[in-house]
């Protein structure tokens, strides 16, 4: 059965597909006059060896957290009891 996660970008991928995920790295980002937009995040995720079936996530961390949460199987954070 397959369990299509949206990308930040609007692509869709078939989590039951997936390898691996790489690392989550940080890079600076700036626009075309040269201003800081703050920091931006990616994750590689590959759903073979071949460099072809290679995928990189980009996006704010919430972005990202939120595929990452999604390929791992959790869900919504829990609500704050109180």
């Amino acid at each position: 059965m397959q369990r299509w996660i949206k990308l930040p970008d609007g692509r869709f991928i078939d989590a039951n597909r997936i390898m691996y995920i790489g690392k989550v790295e940080t890079y600076p980002r700036i626009d075309e006059d040269g201003n800081d937009l703050g920091q931006g995040y990616n994750v590689l995720i590959g759903t073979d060896v071949s460099r072809d079936a290679q995928t990189v996530v980009m996006g704010s961390k919430d972005e990202v957290l939120a595929v990452l949460k999604q390929l791992l199987g959790g869900g919504a954070a829990p609500a704050a009891a109180g």
